[in-house]
């Protein structure tokens, strides 16, 4: 499906460079808004509810609150079922509410539909980590006050939260109430027909164990129904008046709630801080959660939200010094690009033990699992700014390595086989075709490490972590493919389904296959480099694992024979083995309301046809660019690209690149585009279920890989510049071996400047280039 001219659409809000801006109250939007204007840590995830709540329209809000990672798993009932299919579903989980904070005025509730908003502005600030909030608000009585409300997520502290919540009396004396709370009882979604959400529940995940109003700060403590961890969530408030003030306090149901009565006179301004911690014992033991919030609750209360703001802002001033992209000429796609940055690390686990989901941490979509998109799409992003977060990422993938040696086992298969989706490490797809037979998943993930390694340098986890990632995943592919004497003794892996969603369970998958020997190439050289150059390490794995010389000579082997598909008549890959035979899509005859297809058509009426959901040779050209001409990169580009959809957020950032790379710069920018203001337009119409943390990183990916044109070849950065006939500039930062490179392409030249480190090398549209200190290498467009 030829991608149709894409006008960019009127802004849903105005274009700011650093922050995200709504300028009146859309009572129609609010859901859509609250994806948008979430704050969160990595760990913890606020959507942009009202601190009041939503007294809006019926249906159009959820409230949610999430820890990255924190789950229940619910058994999966399948009315047929087989062996080895998943049987439990993981669910991130909205947790307890405790951004609630209720206020009225002389009597008065203030909310949005009551009342006169006289002025309304909300703003989330990229540089300083805050969502901000300012209302003139007239009371039915006529008392008009001014809010002015702060709330954020401490990237100082993952268990801490804090809102700042200012009022004016601007023409009475009289008493203002803030009423406190926190929520226990949290309403779980619906059940969909849409795969792309939760599958929803009648019952609760969380129960209650108890709560109480402490003598420092109130409490309340639940449990998981079938994981069995606790969550610990606590408030402390700090209230600043211009005189005394009652307080009450009160329980009831599942809901503690401190109130605060500050009489005011006209003019005067009161605030309450509220400081919101969250401990669980999937992180400590139980008898440490209830000390370690009185610690970190008494030490946030005694510094003051003025600290927690300075940290915040300092915390965001180090990653934007390595993570900003700057474009000039195009305010749209500058505010796009900052916010996909933003929104990617506020949704980040840095840990280890945690990853990212495919919402983040914004919205309930996919329940909070974690796919190949973190390797594939949001890798690169750390991998190039924050290389410590990417270690994290990949620490996930060893930390869950057990859990895929089980899986494999279950496929009674060898080695480890990675779930497509999971949260803890264990599969959660229930539906094969599109999940466990993606095993494409292990040479997805053995890509990232051996990118990871040479860009960051990092032998440290290859000989440490990585190399036996690579050894059990490279153990499952030659289990699981075979030599095949119908293909002269060619390596085939069958029954497997690529990154095309719409074509499942296939023979030779030609990004599987590609992928795969690039992995088995690369763990044979890695158990080279360990045997000769870390003896230790090698004879540890040798002992753990029971590698031999044997299976080292077998990957080579495999690697050497693997089969490709391809069409000679066409010049073309192909997709797999009967993908070409297939009849063609007939795109004419299908309404746009048809879209995505897998609303509106049996999978295997799809299964029968020639289309695609999102990129998949066209992937391989990309990710294994070195190994195609040119004249190859165009011709499976023409082939593949009309029959695309799109339908897959994953999709519009790839053909950018690629459209980039074979010189069709303004189908570059048009597929860019539709990437990096994806969530901020609500291109594909869902930004209410969260936002899309994978088309975020692809955004960057576009600018960097495609109208930069950086690649990493042999290790060494290479780079061919494309600046769109739109912008005037583009500047960008990249760290590479303990350095730190800022490449900036004008209208007339290319700027390359070694910020920090010793001393670089770089390509230059095939150039060498070497760089000392503080040194720069200018070059014409």
């Amino acid at each position: 499906m030829k991608m149709k001219p894409y006008v960019h659409p009127e802004p849903l809000y105005p274009y700011r460079e650093w922050s995200l801006e709504e300028e009146s109250y859309a009572d129609g939007e609010n859901q859509r808004s609250e994806s948008l204007f979430a704050v969160g840590n990595g760990y913890i995830g606020m959507r942009g509810n009202f601190e009041e709540g939503y007294h809006g329209t019926e249906g159009t809000t959820v409230v949610g609150n999430y820890l990255n990672g924190f789950y229940d798993a619910e058994p999966i009932l399948y009315p047929e079922g087989a062996y080895g299919y998943a049987v439990r579903n993981q669910a991130m989980l909205n947790v307890t509410d405790a951004k609630i904070i209720d206020l009225s005025v002389e009597g008065h509730a203030f909310h949005l539909n009551a009342g006169t908003v006289l002025r309304y502005k909300r703003t989330l600030d990229m540089r300083k980590g805050v969502l901000r909030r300012e209302v003139d608000w007239e009371s039915p009585g006529g008392h008009r006050v001014r809010l002015v409300i702060n709330r954020l997520a401490s990237f100082g502290n993952k268990h801490m939260a804090a809102i700042h919540y200012e009022v004016t009396a601007l023409n009475f004396d009289g008493a203002i109430t803030f009423a406190s709370a926190m929520e226990g009882t949290i309403a779980r979604p619906q059940a969909t027909d849409d795969p792309r959400l939760g599958a929803g529940s009648e019952l609760p995940s969380l129960l209650p164990e108890d709560m109480e109003h402490g003598g420092a700060f109130s409490w309340m403590r639940q449990r998981t129904r079938h994981t069995r961890f606790v969550l610990l969530t606590a408030m402390v408030h700090v209230l600043e008046a211009p005189a005394g003030y009652g307080t009450n306090r009160k329980a009831a149901g599942q809901r503690l709630t401190e109130e605060f009565c500050v009489p005011l006179r006209s003019g005067e301004t009161t605030a309450l801080t509220k400081y919101i911690c969250y401990h669980t014992s999937k992180d400590y033991p139980e008898e440490e959660l209830m000390p370690r919030t009185e610690v970190l609750l008494r030490e946030a209360a005694h510094s003051g939200f003025s600290q927690l703001l300075a940290e915040q802002e300092a915390y965001l001033d180090e990653f934007w010094k390595r993570a900003d992209v700057e474009i000039a000429g195009d305010p749209a796609l500058q505010q796009g690009i900052r916010f996909n940055a933003f929104q990617l690390l506020q949704s980040v686990g840095r840990d280890g033990v945690t990853n990212i989901g495919a919402k983040g941490l914004t919205g309930e979509g996919y329940e909070g699992h974690y796919f190949w998109d973190t390797e594939m799409y949001m890798l690169p992003f750390f991998t190039y700014t924050r290389p410590d977060i990417a270690r994290s990422l990949l620490e996930f993938r060893y930390h869950t390595l057990g859990k895929a040696r089980e899986r494999a086992a279950i496929m009674s298969q060898k080695g480890a086989l990675y779930p497509w989706r999971t949260i803890d490490g264990e599969e959660n797809s229930s539906y094969f075709p599109a999940g466990t037979a993606q095993a494409h998943i292990n040479a997805d993930i053995a890509y990232a490490i051996r990118q990871y390694v040479l860009a960051t340098g990092d032998t440290d986890f290859l000989v440490s972590q990585g190399a036996e990632i690579l050894f059990e995943t490279s153990r499952f592919w030659v289990d699981l493919g075979h030599f095949n004497p119908a293909r002269g003794g060619a390596f085939c892996i069958d029954a497997v389904t690529g990154p095309d969603e719409y074509t499942a369970i296939v023979n030779n998958n030609a990004y599987t296959n590609l992928m795969v020997r690039s992995q088995l190439e690369y763990a044979a050289g890695t158990a080279d480099l360990l045997r000769d150059s870390y003896p230790e390490h090698y004879e540890r794995l040798v002992r753990a694992i029971g590698l031999t010389e044997e299976e080292v000579r077998l990957w080579r082997k495999a690697a050497a024979l693997m089969f490709v598909p391809s069409d000679e008549r066409l010049g073309i890959i192909a997709q797999d083995d009967t993908f070409l035979s297939k009849k063609k899509w007939n795109f004419e005859q299908t309404p746009e309301d048809k879209y995505p297809l897998l609303l509106h058509f049996h999978p295997l009426v799809i299964y029968r046809h020639q289309v695609l959901k999102q990129a998949d040779v066209v992937l391989a050209l990309f990710l294994l660019g070195e190994q195609f001409t040119l004249e190859e990169k165009i011709r499976n580009y023409q082939y593949y690209e009309p029959l695309t959809t799109h339908d897959s957020s994953l999709s519009p950032c790839i053909h950018s690149i690629m459209s980039a790379e074979i010189g069709d710069l303004e189908g570059a920018y048009a597929y860019f585009d539709r990437t990096v203001r994806m969530d901020l337009d609500d291109i594909n119409r869902n930004a209410k279920d969260g936002l899309h943390t994978a088309a975020m990183a692809g955004s960057w990916m576009s600018i960097i890989n495609g109208f930069g044109g950086m690649r990493l070849r042999d290790g060494i950065l290479s780079f061919q510049p494309r600046l769109p006939d739109r912008w005037e500039s583009c500047r960008f930062r990249i760290a590479f071996r303990g350095c730190l490179l800022e490449v900036s392409t004008g209208r007339e030249s290319t700027l390359y400047t070694l910020l920090e480190g010793d001393a670089l090398e770089l390509l230059h549209m095939g150039l060498r280039v070497s760089l000392s200190p503080g040194q720069q290498a200018s070059f014409p467009l």
